[in-house]
């Protein structure tokens, strides 16, 4: 393995271990491989076929640490050994050997770590020497999205000559695929059903996720219809007014899927409007001196007998002082919600009907919330 070029040591890698290999970068393209001639395997073949792992090897990929493992796939014979390339503490791509023989497991890891260190140093090398931005229509997107392009000149350059330039999203989709499983490691179901229903929405696969663009507003249902049937926890950006904007747009559909993914483990297909007071809340959240110290006395009786007086503050304002809503809302008798409004103005002399009052009372109120880890109360209602 003393090799400098990557191909040649992905082929001493398959002699050494007698079997298939194939080094794929972070976006899960396929970088080198090696086979025997006479190697046959339909999951291999589509992957070097399409220069990238079918969405279903990534999402597996995506949800494994560090860990070398062992997958069996459904229409494939041959299992499969993966191993994070990691070189100076960063990782930089995978090695996936097809374990012919069900040897692997046999062999010496002190081999294997050999065998994954100079690949990964190989690796992190020849993407430095190719460091300039290659004009293909997806290492384009990729490089978009990591905010590698400083210069919007230099970007509408590469986009022209990878045949984006007519290219106008309006926002852009981020599919999670930590609940995603397909029949078949080769079809690539989820990409043909994402171009049928999206058309030149040009998917690919990046972070461990499938981002996707969209020329229109979102149709809810069709997005509530693609998370149910693959199970995806979809996010859809705020709209956008330049391709250039696009890395903003996918920084923020991040920080919500990061938000959302804890609280929210079904599919489910989220538009960014609809979170917009959230995460600008989130923003506040360290700042608990912002709250009116009368609502923070509040959120002190809250901690201390467990009472709801924050969350009563906080939904009787957001229904506009509606008792019959609030009531609805919080599931609770007439009565009760009279008692903890009338214990707010006289006990803590929140001035809850002060309409110049409304906006602070409203932060506040929800800053507490935030505070006793009640963000589902900001949340929209699904459905």
């Amino acid at each position: 393995m003393n090799s400098d070029d990557l191909d040649l040591l992905v082929r001493d890698a398959s002699a050494l271990f007698e079997c298939p290999a194939m080094v794929v970068d972070m976006a899960f393209r396929v970088v080198s491989w090696h086979r025997p001639t006479d190697f046959v395997d339909a999951p291999f073949d589509a992957s070097v076929d399409g220069g990238s792992l079918s969405y279903e090897t990534g999402s597996v990929l995506a949800a494994s640490d560090a860990q070398a493992h062992y997958v069996s796939l459904v229409d494939s014979p041959f299992r499969r050994r993966f191993s994070l390339l990691v070189t100076g503490g960063a990782p930089v791509g995978y090695l996936i050997l097809v374990d012919v023989g069900n040897r692997l497991e046999f062999e010496d890891a002190r081999r294997f770590s050999a065998v994954e260190s100079a690949l990964a140093k190989q690796l992190l090398l020849e993407e430095s020497r190719g460091s300039s931005i290659q004009s293909t229509e997806e290492s384009v997107l990729q490089h978009l999205l990591e905010g590698k392009f400083t210069d919007e000149s230099l970007f509408e350059l590469q986009a022209a000559s990878a045949g984006l330039k007519y290219m106008a999203p309006r926002r852009l989709a981020l599919a999670n695929l930590e609940l995603y499983r397909s029949a078949s490691w080769s079809d690539n179901a989820l990409r043909g059903t994402i171009l049928d229903v999206f058309p030149m929405s040009r998917p690919l696969m990046h972070d461990g996720g499938v981002v996707f663009f969209l020329n229109s507003d979102p149709d809810r249902h069709l997005f509530r219809e693609l998370s149910e049937r693959f199970n995806l926890r979809v996010v859809i950006s705020a709209p956008v007014e330049r391709m250039f904007d696009l890395p903003q747009a996918y920084a923020a559909a991040r920080e919500l899927m990061e938000l959302l993914l804890p609280r929210m483990p079904h599919p489910f297909a989220a538009v960014a409007e609809d979170y917009q007071a959230l995460l600008q809340l989130k923003q506040l959240e360290a700042r608990k001196d912002l709250a009116l110290p009368s609502v923070r006395a509040l959120g002190e009786r809250d901690r201390a007998e467990n009472t709801l007086y924050c969350l009563t503050l906080y939904t009787y304002l957001s229904c506009h002082h509606s008792l019959q809503e609030t009531c609805a809302r919080l599931y609770t008798h007439r009565n009760t919600v009279l008692y903890r409004v009338k214990r707010m103005r006289e006990d803590f002399d929140i001035p809850i009907d002060d309409p110049n009052q409304h906006l602070a009372l409203l932060i506040s109120a929800a800053l507490m919330l935030l505070e006793q880890g009640r963000e589902d109360v900001l949340m929209p209602k699904e459905g």
